[in-house]
């Protein structure tokens, strides 16, 4: 197998961001507001790397998605619209197939928690309110576009599943700390879109939402035993049995790598309408043993910790401090339920190399600088 060059790696990701900042994006703008239509136009303008087009209404916005020949690369939507409102375009912009992944940034004076998790539960990617820093703006908006077209090349990568599934298996494109993305989950945001969420939530003072990790049982030894794919496929079956188990309490939750799943909730009584252990494994177990997974594959639960903080720092340490619990929650099942020397030892698992760190984590850099929830990791 190939080793990877670290140093070689650091400077390919250097020349690719260079390269897309130098490489014109179209950015559709849509606002009622004609002085914020100005402005943005204005101010974007500034910037060698954008070309502009502006939309004062979602009708006018979906006409001229319609009329282009070149699909948009970013799209800044305000939400408090006549008529559609920006969640409702958002929704219709990603049954497009040209636009299903380009990166939407909610620019907005809604900062209310209703709009921000419908936004970010239809596909935004990032939600900023009013009043805006420029320079910041474009930040986010390179970062989003740098993820996003990394993300649509790895789809592409593969012609089906099948053979993605393939390619996992022989040349490993994925670490244990690889934060997976699962389809087909209403409720479940990808990494970068969940921090997103959650800093943006924070700024409206988190005084009465929760915090609950979930973690595939001894999933480091299940990831070097098993082939890639199976794993794979047991995470998105953990994911699917998170989203049934907590549909009355209405989580929003991340894979957020080595095995470990964390879903936020709103309010005390959300909070005791999570699932317990044994109900989240008897769904997990269903569906393991549909597609003929024997042996005790097991999900651990953590405690549900409070995220009471009126700063980002404050709710990043509460996701912290839940992992730091369904870790401890795993030591304590394992002492009673399988003596130590009955453990697969590190020793005697045969480790494949690991792979190049995702690009995800230079956009990470690029958005917040070092302090970012994957560097406390």
């Amino acid at each position: 197998m190939k080793h990877s060059n670290p140093d070689s790696e650091q400077f390919q990701r250097k020349l690719e961001i260079r390269a897309l900042q130098k490489t014109k994006l179209r950015v559709l703008v849509v606002d009622d507001e004609p002085s914020i239509l100005e402005l943005l136009q204005a101010a974007l303008a500034e910037f060698e790397n954008c070309d502009i087009s502006a939309a004062s209404s979602a009708t006018e916005a979906l006409a001229l998605i319609e009329a282009t020949g070149t699909p948009f690369d970013c799209f800044l939507l305000d939400i408090q619209m006549p008529g559609i409102n920006g969640i409702e375009l958002l929704r219709r912009i990603r049954q497009m197939p040209d636009h299903a992944d380009a990166p939407a940034i909610m620019l907005t004076a809604m900062s209310d928690r209703k709009h921000v998790e419908e936004a970010f539960l239809e596909g935004a990617f990032d939600y900023v309110t009013k009043p805006f820093d420029f320079f910041e703006l474009r930040s986010r908006m390179n970062a989003a576009h740098l993820l996003m077209q990394e993300r649509i090349k790895a789809r592409r990568s593969s012609a089906s599943v099948q053979s993605l599934r393939a390619e996992l298996d022989s040349t490993q494109q994925f670490s244990f700390d690889d934060p997976l993305s699962i389809d087909g989950l209403e409720r479940c945001l990808r990494y970068v879109e969940f921090d997103n969420y959650i800093e943006q939530l924070s700024r409206g003072c988190l005084y009465d939402s929760w915090v609950v990790a979930v973690k595939l049982q001894d999933a480091d030894f299940r990831f070097d035993l098993n082939d890639f794919s199976a794993f794979r496929r047991a995470i998105s079956d953990l994911g699917r049995s998170i989203e049934k188990t907590t549909k009355l309490s209405q989580a929003v939750f991340s894979y957020r790598g080595s095995g470990v799943f964390l879903a936020v909730v709103h309010g005390r009584e959300a909070a005791s309408d999570l699932p317990a252990e044994e109900e989240l494994n008897q769904l997990f177990g269903a569906m393991l043993a549909d597609r003929g997974v024997s042996g005790s594959v097991r999900a651990v639960k953590g405690t549900a910790i409070a995220m009471r903080s009126i700063s980002k720092s404050g709710a990043f340490s509460a996701m912290n401090n839940a992992i730091e619990k369904v870790q401890e929650r795993e030591v304590a099942l394992r002492k009673v339920e399988a003596p130590e020397a009955e453990l697969p030892s590190k020793s005697n698992v045969v480790k494949m190399d690991k792979p190049r760190t995702s690009l995800f984590e230079t956009v990470l850099q690029e958005m917040y600088g070092s302090q970012t929830y994957l560097a406390r990791k």
